[in-house]
């Protein structure tokens, strides 16, 4: 239906964003904040430095769990700021 109406990349950034706290766990979902998705990129608004430079060192992680529980790959970058 999502297909139909021409919305399958609005649905698909809503999953993403209602999946991301059982993606990525209590203690980084409360350290960030999703700011957009679109084309691909995951923009996340990180809490400090220290928690940004983790996560650079997390992303291929967070990437791969994303799209595993998403339909296909969806999430081609995520940028923390």
């Amino acid at each position: 239906m999502c297909q139909v109406l021409g919305m399958t990349e609005a649905y698909h950034q809503y999953k993403t964003v209602q999946i991301w706290h059982s993606v990525v766990g209590e203690a980084i979902s409360s350290a960030t904040t999703i700011e957009r998705f679109s084309n691909g990129e995951l923009f996340i608004r990180v809490k400090n430095p220290s928690w940004r430079m983790e996560l650079n060192f997390r992303k291929q992680d967070i990437l791969t769990k994303l799209n595993d529980s998403l339909t296909g790959t969806m999430v081609k970058e995520i940028i923390f700021r």
